[in-house]
């Protein structure tokens, strides 16, 4: 008799776990998102900074599963998990199962603040990074035509709050954009006028990686016009800026880059072990302690190094974890012992803009123009197509020649053809 495995969450963890098991004749697979694409992630800034179209980096995942005959796709959300009847609520049907692979992902954190996300999206999903670009650009436009010198000067500023890589490649990205691409078609204004801020709480950007290459990616930072405030918390943000302690930055654009919370599905599960934002606890094969039917992978996952600290939320980790999983489901059919699970770690990596990256792979750390061709290549061979990796070489390749963006089209957010008339 088939096994059925429902995965949750169609990201990086849970796709490739889909794939493992993929046209296994013992098993029987439903794959549940409430999107019906896959999101290549480490990209999704440059569609919100008009480097990159949405369907650059994003594929339906049924075209992508297409070739495997065990997998059923379903667009839909998941309320609740009965662990105790081994079964799913969603907010279509419920479904049973023999194995359940948890692959949500996370959101961001505000904390405790959640009415500062209407002043300062994150980006998490194309949605978000569309309504950034919305903002950034209308910011410009407004600039354009404004005669008052204040608010100009407002709508010319950009804090984004966070120093992490998605902090530190926005704000690199408008600095590039500002200087290069903007100030060739602004009459008004001089759009490399625009001031850009990195608010970071914490004593240093990029706190995970070492001291020497995250004071180069500020050295790099500062070039593009970027002021990086460290040990700054953010005390409130509302639709006119950001108040720091007693300070206060006037910007008509908020970025948030700061914190993520897991998402909630994992609170639904009684007597399951979380950790202070919400991930799930596993143990060294992946699954759930007392629950061995169940796995989690991905950002969703609470893995211990053993050091006292989690795997982070990276694309190769969550890639990692879901073949892993997939495996040792296969191991299970076959009535082998599981194997733990080994993280391969391949360093890590940030862009600052053209020509400037920093790299990071155990003892080796370098910066510079290899390093950006470093974090180019490795992006474009993760990208889940071939189109897309020609696509997004192609559109890289004209704008590292040109320092052309592409589209900087803004789309409202108003969705009916015929608005009531005032």
């Amino acid at each position: 008799m088939k096994k059925k495995v429902v995965i949750v969450g169609g990201g990086f963890a849970g796709l490739n776990a889909a794939k493992e098991l993929g046209n296994k004749p013992d098993v029987e697979i439903i794959l549940i998102d409430r999107k019906n694409y896959h999101l290549f992630q480490p990209l999704l800034y440059q569609v919100a900074m008009t480097a990159l179209g949405e369907s650059d980096i994003a594929a339906p995942l049924r075209n992508m599963l297409a070739n495997y005959n065990n997998i059923t796709v379903f667009k839909g959300i998941v309320e609740r998990i009965d662990v105790e009847n081994k079964t799913i609520i969603t907010d279509f049907n419920t479904i049973s199962y023999d194995y359940l692979i948890l692959a949500c992902g996370v959101q961001h954190h505000y904390f405790g603040h959640n009415e500062w996300e209407e002043f300062a999206p994150g980006l998490k999903t194309l949605a978000q990074a569309k309504e950034i670009r919305r903002r950034v650009m209308e910011a410009y436009e407004r600039a354009e035509r404004t005669t008052d010198f204040v608010e100009r000067k407002k709508l010319l500023t950009f804090v984004i709050v966070g120093g992490g890589p998605t902090g530190v490649e926005l704000a690199g990205s408008i600095g590039e954009m500002s200087r290069y691409t903007l100030s060739k078609f602004y009459r008004n204004i001089d759009p490399k006028l625009t001031r850009i801020f990195i608010v970071e709480a914490a004593p240093r950007i990029l706190g995970s990686f070492s001291p020497e290459l995250a004071s180069k990616a500020t050295r790099s930072l500062e070039k593009l016009g970027v002021q990086v405030w460290t040990n700054s918390m953010v005390s409130n943000v509302d639709e006119n800026g950001v108040q720091i302690g007693n300070e206060r930055i006037e910007a008509a654009t908020v970025l948030w880059a700061a914190g993520i919370t897991a998402v909630k599905i994992g609170s639904t599960m009684d007597g399951v072990e979380t950790d202070r934002i919400g991930r799930v606890v596993v143990n060294e094969d992946l699954s759930v302690p007392e629950h061995p039917e169940i796995f989690v992978g991905g950002d969703l996952a609470h893995f211990s190094t053993g050091e006292g600290t989690a795997l982070p939320g990276l694309a190769p980790v969550a890639l990692q974890q879901g073949r892993a999983i997939g495996h040792n489901i296969l191991l299970d059919l076959k009535s082998k012992a599981r194997k733990a699970f080994r993280y391969l770690d391949k360093g890590q990596m940030a862009t600052i803009g053209k020509n400037k990256a920093i790299v990071e792979f155990g003892s080796l750390k370098f910066d510079g123009i290899f390093a950006w061709f470093t974090w180019a290549l490795v992006h474009i061979y993760f990208l889940t197509s071939f189109r897309h990796r020609v696509f997004v070489l192609l559109q890289w390749g004209w704008s590292y020649f040109t320092f052309s963006y592409g589209a900087r089209l803004i789309v409202n957010r108003e969705w009916r053809f015929y608005p009531d008339k005032k």
